[in-house]
């Protein structure tokens, strides 16, 4: 299993039980194929430019060891999921 780092940025919009339960749901996929090391919650910053007509967002962080199979299953669910503005996933050495 490989090492990884997850970062999305959050609709700014949404409410902390909210923002909660995508974090909740994030880890419970990768927990599935992997492990989540840590889950840390930046808070909400400005974004350098808009996206989807927002100026804020609320970035997460998420540590993990994964097969790789699991990275494109879990950039399909952030790219399906609404409040999800942005993400990237970056293998780690």
């Amino acid at each position: 299993m490989n090492k990884y780092e997850s970062v999305i940025i959050i609709n700014p919009n949404l409410d902390e039980v909210a923002v909660k339960s995508l974090q909740d749901k994030f880890a419970e996929l990768i927990n599935k194929n992997g492990k989540v090391e840590s889950v840390e919650e930046m808070g909400k910053r400005k974004l350098a430019y808009q996206i989807k007509k927002n100026e804020e967002g609320i970035y997460v962080v998420f540590h993990f060891e994964a097969k790789p199979e699991l990275i494109a299953e879990l950039e399909r669910i952030y790219r399906i999921t609404d409040d999800v503005l942005k993400f990237i996933v970056v293998k780690m050495d």
